[in-house]
């Protein structure tokens, strides 16, 4: 949706939640010494300031990554030291968006492909990202990824994270991976979806699972009603989930009241 600005959300609990999958499965990634392909369907702008008119109009980081830093809630690892890294450049309300935390822990030999179609976030992202192995799309989001897969370096990942402000966008989703999955079957593929009261996530993951997708990962979290309005909760599904990752998030001191793990194999 073009009308969608994600400055007005930066910085809450969901961002939290997916961020920190983020930064562990890229992580994990690059321990191994051969470059990979990162890709996102919907990229925003990349680097927000939660001290912005946006984002002080809805506040709805205060109750996520300012409440949760504040409290010491936030885990040590890559996600916690990207926040660190960003604020000490960038300002101590700087806040990192997903193309900003995978270009920080991604290496120089990795290539990035960012898909971005609202006019004002593209322009803000080619700002905020500027590097040789980093390419800025400005193209829907889900032809771009398909039409670059498999890219080389073949090896990689894709982040599929849409606004879900069309119902349908659910269904989209689902279908969108499963076709990713079978034209570029060695990718990792990490999506993200809001748990709103209608339910329209349960579809979504029922279609991942009888899709018979290798090593998939689903992680729910739960919010309580005053920090998203009208949000119960946060998912994120990762397919190819590298191994010893099950047991990593498993052992996370997750910042939230309550989630649900379907691990590979279980």
């Amino acid at each position: 949706m073009l009308s969608y600005q994600h400055a007005y959300h930066a910085g809450n609990a969901a961002d939290v939640h997916k961020h920190l999958h983020l930064a562990m499965v890229l992580r994990r990634l690059t321990e191994k010494p051969r470059p990979l392909t990162y890709m996102e369907t919907h990229a925003g702008r990349g680097l927000y300031d939660l001290a912005s008119t946006e984002a002080r109009k809805t506040a709805e980081a205060d109750a996520g990554i300012t409440a949760m830093l504040g409290e010491g809630r936030v885990p040590a690892g890559p996600y916690r030291d990207v926040l660190a890294a960003v604020r000490a450049r960038c300002g101590e309300t700087a806040y990192p968006g997903s193309p900003l935390i995978a270009a920080e822990v991604l290496r120089r030999s990795d290539q990035l492909h960012l898909m971005e179609l609202h006019p004002r976030e593209h322009a803000a992202l080619k700002q905020a990202l500027t590097a040789p192995n980093i390419h800025i799309h400005k193209r829907d989001g889900y032809e771009g990824v398909l039409a670059l897969a498999p890219p080389t370096p073949r090896r990689g990942m894709v982040l599929v994270d849409p606004s879900y402000e069309v119902k349908s966008e659910y269904e989209q989703v689902a279908e969108f991976t499963v076709r990713l999955h079978a034209r570029w079957p060695q990718a990792v593929v990490m999506l993200w979806y809001p748990i709103l009261p209608a339910g329209l996530h349960e579809g979504l993951r029922r279609r991942l699972e009888a899709a018979g997708l290798p090593a998939l990962l689903i992680h729910e979290v739960d919010m309580p009603p005053h920090w998203e309005k009208g949000m119960r909760g946060s998912g994120v599904a990762v397919i190819n989930l590298p191994y010893g990752l099950a047991g990593q998030v498993t052992a996370t001191p997750w910042p939230f009241p309550a989630s649900r793990l379907c691990a590979p194999g279980g």
